[in-house]
């Protein structure tokens, strides 16, 4: 298939980008009150579209229970981590699944090849991971490198200097974060599979729903929510 055609719902998916961004930076901007709200927000729609992917998937209402009981725990627990993540970390979170989508994206349209689970996700395939872990782990070492100047100009005269195996580590663990992002993606994929629907909702143009945007960011927030708060008691 040219790559004209497999890009061209591309102008559509930068419009709705744009305002999604533009939203988010300023809640972002703003913080405080405001950036909670609007993560809480963003959850309670997620939330909502999950819910009724729960409902159009599962038989019994024991099950239907079950699945919507997990999905909040799923989707709150991260909501959550997000809320009380400095900023900073907000940031470098969500830009690190925004990186791994970006990535995932031109590499899958453009090199295409075998496909990594058709019958769950048809349109993901080896090469957009592979771009996706490559996007992800390239912005880790950037933000470790941003660190590095950031400690040489708080303390000109200590011995800093970012070794190239932090440069490795930043990078490997963008790649982890990836493939989280990913599974993430293939989770929502399976349970819309199951729901028989193409998108969460069609809340927005060229992305459909709202899950449909934040499935990446879901288990990477667990991730980092995680490991920042029980990582020193390791």
């Amino acid at each position: 298939m040219p790559l004209a055609v497999r890009t061209g719902d591309l102008p559509k998916r930068l419009a709705s980008a744009i305002v999604m961004l533009l939203l988010a930076g300023g809640a972002l901007a703003m913080g405080g009150a405001v950036l909670q709200i609007f993560v809480a927000l963003v959850a309670v729609l997620a939330l909502a579209e999950a819910v009724r992917l729960v409902l159009r998937a599962a038989y019994g209402w024991r099950l239907r229970l079950a699945g919507i009981a997990v999905a909040a725990l799923y989707i709150g627990f991260a909501a959550a981590f997000l809320i009380q993540m400095p900023r900073f970390m907000l940031v470098v979170t969500v830009v690190t699944v925004i990186a791994t989508d970006t990535g995932a994206y031109f590499s899958g349209r453009t090199i295409g090849g075998p496909r990594i689970a058709p019958r769950i996700s048809p349109s993901k395939t080896w090469a957009g991971l592979a771009g996706g872990m490559v996007a992800a782990g390239l912005w880790l070492a950037l933000v470790a490198t941003m660190l590095d100047r950031a400690m040489q100009a708080l303390a000109p005269n200590e011995p800093v200097g970012i070794a190239p195996n932090q440069l490795l580590a930043g990078a490997l663990i963008g790649a982890a974060l990836a493939i989280a992002a990913q599974a993430g993606d293939f989770l929502e994929s399976w349970l819309k599979r199951k729901a028989a629907v193409k998108d969460s909702s069609r809340l927005i143009p060229g992305h459909g729903g709202v899950l449909d945007r934040v499935d990446g960011i879901l288990p990477v927030a667990l991730i980092v929510g995680l490991l920042g708060t029980y990582g020193n008691a390791w």
